[in-house]
């Protein structure tokens, strides 16, 4: 278990909070429980206390600085050049407000809601605020904290990118890596759209992901997707090794490549290789733009029973340690989760 350790540069007499904080880069070691000040809501802000967060590759890629090939420089500028500009990870939590600042009228003290909080973090500790008109919505009524927090980090981006590809009934789609956060979310939000999903995973896999609505399954253990001549309309890439040269001859005329994963290399090829191939290739990253009617949509799905929550490991904050660890490891099944405050 990690012990909490004081931080010295909290103000006398400051309310403060736990959180989990990493002042260098590096392995899941760097990673210490730690008191710290507790923010107040400013005008437009929800102060939330954070019942459950998750701890997603997002969080290990920027602690540990292990991006795609040719991303190093870049990321440096954003995350920080020799320590990290942002101190506590965490992409999404769920909780309840605790107070609201001036100007807040959508909600109120005691409110259940998830938020998505993007590449601001802030997640891994116990109070966060965050826009009142942001990516926030009320917790569905059907799940708890740590069931309704695993929509939004994996949730929002396969519903953002599946959102680009113009999904119909019909419409053939294969998820490589799709045992993850994101390719577990992509399988069943790509059957709500009446489409025909295809995943690829271990074959330890594969009971999970024909549960969630798989309608056909490659181990990639035992054969590559890209080799039996069947071709798809849209290939989404959840782990980063099936760009446009290897995934082009899978994709369908007019289809669609979705690197949630890509490389420099890939990146600055994406526009090229759309012009010319006339199929839509487009990558992601920590940027993404979400709303709080994407969030609802998916509190909506969950709520109809549309939408099942994937956990594979939940963890108390003390053991966050362990958490990026099992992270580190490529291995999780869906969702890592966070349990910040005791419910």
């Amino acid at each position: 278990m990690n012990p909490i350790q004081p931080a010295a540069t909290t103000a006398a007499g400051a309310r403060t909070m736990k959180a989990a904080t990493y002042r260098r880069f590096g392995g899941p070691d760097v990673v210490r429980v730690e008191e710290i000040a507790q923010p107040a809501p400013r005008a437009g802000e929800v102060l939330i206390k954070v019942m459950a967060s998750t701890v997603s590759v997002a969080d290990h890629r920027v602690r540990s600085r292990n991006v795609p090939r040719g991303l190093a420089a870049l990321t440096a500028l954003t995350l920080g050049l020799f320590r990290p500009r942002i101190r506590v990870l965490g992409m999404d939590v769920a909780g309840v407000v605790e107070s609201v600042g001036s100007g807040v009228t959508a909600f109120k003290a005691g409110d259940e809601v998830i938020a998505m909080l993007g590449a601001g973090f802030g997640g891994h500790a116990e109070y966060v605020s965050v826009p009142a008109n942001g990516p926030i919505a009320t917790k569905p009524r059907n799940m708890g904290f740590e069931e309704a927090v695993t929509l939004l980090f994996g949730g929002l981006t396969a519903k953002t990118f599946l959102g680009l590809a113009a999904i119909k009934t019909g419409s053939t789609v294969l998820i490589n890596g799709a045992s993850g956060a994101v390719g577990t979310a992509a399988i069943q939000l790509a059957k709500h759209l009446g489409a025909h999903v295809t995943a690829v995973s271990s074959g330890a896999n594969r009971e999970l992901v024909e549960s969630l609505g798989a309608d056909g399954f490659i181990d990639y253990t035992t054969a590559d997707f890209t080799a039996d001549g069947t071709t798809y309309d849209v290939v989404m890439d959840c782990v980063g090794n099936a760009p446009f040269p290897r995934a082009d001859r899978v994709i369908a005329p007019g289809g669609a490549l979705l690197l949630i994963i890509a490389d420099l290399k890939g990146m600055l090829g994406a526009r090229g290789q759309s012009r010319r191939s006339g199929k839509l290739v487009t990558f992601g990253g920590l940027k993404l733009t979400h709303t709080a009617d994407d969030v609802a949509y998916l509190v909506r799905l969950a709520e109809e029973g549309k939408y099942r929550a994937v956990i594979d490991r939940t963890y108390h904050l003390a053991d966050v340690v362990e958490a990026h660890r099992f992270v580190d490891t490529g291995r999780k099944r869906g969702n890592v989760v966070l349990r910040v405050h005791e419910l």
